[in-house]
C-alpha cells in the first residue's frame, strides 16, 4: 500500500522573523508588566504566599542552612585564596538576589567548593604574575581600612598602574580585585547566554562529565587542604600538574608538621565524619540535620583562644574578620581583560550545576522552572555582588538536599539564611579570630565525601555502561592531574568523540525471520530464526553520513559475502577471456582448462540471493554522501541482477532520497523500491522472484 504525504504550507521565514521582531519591539503596559514579572519571579509567587502553610518550614530550613553556611563560607575562603569576610559577603548577596530572580523553590545558591577552587586558581596565578608571595600565611590583625588597601599583607605593595588601578594596592586588595573582575565577567557571560538562549550548551555536559569533573576537582581541593591539616608551609603550586607537585612538596616537608594542627585535625575529622555517618543513618528520625560544623567551629575556637594555640604552638589561625560592609566598588576593566578566558568555564559550570539542581528539585516536587531565567538569576548573582567585594556563586548540592529535608517551601528560606549571615557580618565575625585553619580544612575535606564516594560506584557503573565509565575516568584524571578547566574541556571533547565513534562503527547485522511471524531480528543474537530464501536483510544501526560510509559498505559486503565491484570485475575479466578464446576457435583456455572450469576459477561461487533489503529503521538521517552511497549500491547490485529494497525509512530519510534523485526524476519506481515494513519488502522480493 502507498501512504500519501501531507502537503505542508511553506512558511515565509522572513515574514515570521519580522513579525516576531515587531512583537518583541512593541511596548504596551501589559507587555511591560509581564516582562518585569518574568524578570523578577518573586512578584508572581510572593503575593500568593500561603503564610500559615509555608512559613515554619521556610524559617526552619533557612536557619539550618544559615548555620551551615557560616562555617562553610569561612572554610571555602581558603579555596578561593581570599579572606573569610568576602565569603560571607558572597553568601549574603547570592541568597537575596536569587530570592528575587530564581524560579526554583528549593535550590540553595551561594558559595560552592568547586567554584571557589576555580576562582582561587585564577587569583593565585594572577598574584604570582604580579610578583606577590603566595606563602605569606602569618596571621595579622586587620582593621576595616586594611580591607580596602592592605599594603601590609605582603612584604611590598604593588603598583597596579598596569592593571588600570592608579594606586598602590596590597596583596589582599589585588586578590579581591581579580576575584570580582572574574565574577563580573562570568556573570556577563551568563546573562548574554540567557539573552541569546544558549542554555543548550549545558547539554554537552553529560552526567559522566560532571561527575568526573566534580571528583577530579575534589581531589585537587583535598590536596590543597593537606598543608593546613598538618600545619606545614609549602609553596602553593600553580599550573598543570598541581596535584602531583603539591604532594611531592608535602612529603618533602612532612618533618615540619605542626603536632598541634595534626592532633586538632584528627579529632575534628573523626567528629565530623562520625556525626555525618550517624546523621545519614538516622536522618528519617531527625527533624533537621545536626549542626556539626558549627559546633566544631565554636568548640575549636574556644579551645584555640583559651589554650593560646597560635602563640604557644604556632598554629595558623584565621585572623581578624572585620564587621560591617565595605563601600561598593566597580570591578576594574583592565583586570577583566586578564581573566576573560578563565571566566567562560566558570560561567558554564556555575550555570550547569544551578540548572541541573533546579530541574532535579522541580521534578521531585512537581513544578516547573525556566532554564533561561535561571541563567539570568545566576548571572545577576555574580554581576551585582561583584560590586560588593564578592566572588562567583552557584547552587550547591549538599545545602540543597539539606534545605529540602528541613521543610523548605519557597525561597523565603533563602532570606532567612541571609539574615543569619548578616548577623555574623555585623556582630559575630570577630569572634572567629582564633579559629585554626586546620579546622576549616577539615570541614572542607569532610564536605567532599559525596564526590569522593563516586570511586565506590565505578565497578557498578562499568557494568552498566563501559563508555560512560571511561568518560568519567578520563575527565576525573584530567581535572585532577592537569587542571580543572582543561579537565572539563577534555571531558566534553572526549564524550563527543565517543558519540562520533559510536556512529562511525555502529552495530550491523543480517536479519532472520522469527518463525510464524512477520518480524525479523539479528541472526547472531537470537536462536531459532529462519533465513529467507534468496533474500538478504541488512540492518545498519546509525545515521548514514560521510564519516561511516566506508564502514557501511565494508559491513554490507562482509555480511552478505559479496562485493559487487569485485564480482563485476571478475565477470568482465571472464567475459574478456571468453571472447578472446572464442576468436581463436578453441574449446579450452590457454591454461588447458575447459570453459566451465574457467568460470569456476574466475567466479568462485554463485550468488545465493536475488534481493537485498536494507532495514533503515535505525538510520535517522542521510547526508549527501549517504544518499550517494545508497545510489551507488543500487547501481552496483542492479548490474548483478540483484534488486535493492528499502524498508522502514522515516520521512526525513525519504525526503533526502527524493532530493538526491534515488527514485528517479518522476518517482515512478518509488513504490517498487520503498516499503513501510521489512515483511512487505520480503514479500515483494518473493513475488518478484
Amino acid at each position: 500500500f502507498v501512504m500519501e504525504r501531507k502537503t505542508h504550507v511553506k512558511i515565509n521565514r522572513k515574514e515570521v522573523m519580522l513579525a516576531k521582531l515587531r512583537k518583541s519591539c512593541s511596548c504596551t503596559p501589559k507587555k511591560l508588566k509581564n516582562f518585569v514579572m518574568d524578570f523578577l519571579p518573586v512578584l508572581r509567587w510572593l503575593p500568593k504566599y500561603q503564610c500559615k502553610e509555608y512559613i515554619w518550614g521556610d524559617i526552619m530550613s533557612g536557619l539550618v542552612i544559615g548555620i551551615i553556611l557560616v562555617p562553610q563560607a569561612i572554610a571555602y575562603s581558603l579555596l578561593a585564596g581570599l579572606k573569610p569576610i568576602y565569603s560571607l559577603y558572597t553568601s549574603f548577596f547570592a541568597n537575596i538576589i536569587y530570592f528575587l530572580m530564581g524560579t526554583s523553590r528549593h535550590v540553595s545558591v551561594g558559595i560552592f567548593s568547586l567554584i571557589s577552587l576555580m576562582v582561587g586558581q585564577v587569583v593565585d596565578r594572577e598574584l604570582l604574575l604580579a610578583g606577590f608571595d603566595l606563602n605569606d600565611d602569618a596571621p595579622r590583625a586587620l582593621g576595616d581600612q586594611s580591607l580596602q588597601n592592605d599594603s601590609q599583607s605582603n612584604t611590598a605593595a604593588f603598583n597596579l598602574t598596569i592593571a588600570g588601578m592608579n594606586a598602590e594596592c596590597g596583596k589582599e586588595c589585588y586578590a579581591i580585585g581579580i576575584a570580582t573582575a572574574l565574577t563580573f565577567v562570568a556573570g556577563v557571560y551568563q546573562v548574554l547566554m540567557g539573552i541569546f538562549r544558549l542554555g543548550f550548551v549545558s547539554m554537552y555536559l553529560s552526567e559522566s562529565v560532571l561527575d568526573g569533573f566534580a571528583t577530579g576537582a575534589s581531589l585537587t581541593i583535598l590536596t590543597a587542604q593537606v598543608k593546613y591539616l598538618i600545619g606545614i608551609k609549602i609553596p602553593r603550586s600553580q599550573g598543570h600538574g598541581m596535584l602531583v607537585i603539591t604532594w611531592i612538596n608535602i612529603f618533602r616537608n612532612i618533618s615540619q608538621a605542626n603536632l598541634c594542627d595534626v592532633i586538632t585535625s584528627a579529632i575534628c575529622i573523626v567528629v565530623l565524619v562520625t556525626a555525618k555517618e550517624l546523621g545519614d543513618r538516622y536522618k528519617h528520625k531527625l527533624k533537621f540535620p545536626l549542626p556539626t560544623e558549627l559546633v566544631v567551629i565554636v568548640v575549636a575556637t574556644l579551645v584555640s583562644h583559651y589554650g593560646k594555640l597560635n602563640e604557644v604552638y604556632a598554629s595558623s589561625v584565621s585572623g581578624a574578620i572585620p564587621t560591617g560592609f565595605i563601600p561598593p566598588k566597580v570591578p576594574h576593566f583592565n583586570l577583566m581583560l586578564r581573566v576573560a578566558v578563565d571566566a567562560l568555564p566558570l560561567a558554564i559550570v556555575s550555570f550547569v550545576f544551578t540548572v541541573s539542581l533546579s530541574e532535579m528539585c522541580a521534578k521531585k516536587y512537581a513544578y516547573t522552572i525556566r532554564a533561561n531565567q535561571e541563567m539570568f538569576a545566576v548571572g545577576f548573582c555574580n554581576i551585582i555582588p561583584s560590586f560588593f567585594h564578592s566572588f562567583a556563586t552557584s547552587a550547591a548540592l549538599a545545602k540543597t538536599l539539606v534545605k529540602t529535608s528541613t521543610g523548605c517551601q519557597t525561597q523565603v528560606s533563602g532570606v532567612i539564611s541571609a539574615m543569619v549571615v548578616l548577623l555574623v557580618l555585623l556582630f559575630l565575625a570577630p569572634l572567629f579570630y582564633s579559629l585554626q585553619k586546620c579546622v576549616l580544612a577539615c570541614i572542607i575535606i569532610v564536605s567532599l565525601r559525596g564526590a569522593l564516594r563516586k570511586f565506590r560506584d565505578v565497578p557498578a557503573q562499568y557494568h552498566v555502561n563501559k563508555v560512560d565509565t571511561l568518560v568519567w575516568v578520563i575527565t576525573m584524571s584530567a581535572s585532577a592531574l592537569i587542571s580543572t578547566e582543561i579537565g572539563l574541556l577534555v571531558g566534553i571533547v572526549f564524550s563527543m568523540l565517543c558519540i562520533i565513534a559510536r556512529t562511525q562503527r555502529p552495530r550491523t547485522a543480517l536479519l532472520g525471520q522469527i518463525k510464524g511471524t512477520s518480524f525479523y531480528e539479528d541472526d547472531l543474537e537470537y536462536e531459532n530464526l529462519s533465513s529467507v530464501s534468496k533474500v538478504k536483510i541488512f540492518r545498519f544501526e546509525a545515521p548514514l553520513y560521510y564519516a561511516n560510509r566506508n564502514y557501511f559498505l565494508k559491513s554490507l559486503y562482509r555480511l552478505t559475502n559479496l562485493d559487487p565491484n569485485l564480482e563485476a570485475a571478475r565477470r568482465k575479466k571472464y567475459e574478456k577471456k571468453e571472447r578472446q578464446h572464442l576468436k581463436k576457435g578453441g574449446h579450452t583456455t590457454a591454461n588447458g582448462l575447459g570453459v566451465g572450469e574457467t568460470t569456476l576459477q574466475l567466479v568462485p561461487k554463485q550468488i545465493d540471493f536475488q534481493a537485498l533489503v536494507l532495514d533503515c529503521s535505525s538510520i535517522s538521517f542521510l547526508d549527501t554522501t549517504g544518499v550517494n552511497t545508497l545510489k551507488e549500491i543500487l547501481k552496483d547490485y542492479k548490474d548483478l541482477n540483484i534488486s535493492v529494497l528499502l524498508a522502514c525509512c522515516n520521512p526525513s530519510v525519504i525526503d533526502s532520497l527524493k532530493r538526491g534523485g534515488y527514485f528517479g526524476k518522476d518517482f515512478g519506481s518509488m513504490q517498487d523500491m520503498l516499503f513501510y515494513s521489512i515483511h512487505n519488502a520480503v514479500q515483494f522480493a518473493k513475488d518478484q522472484r
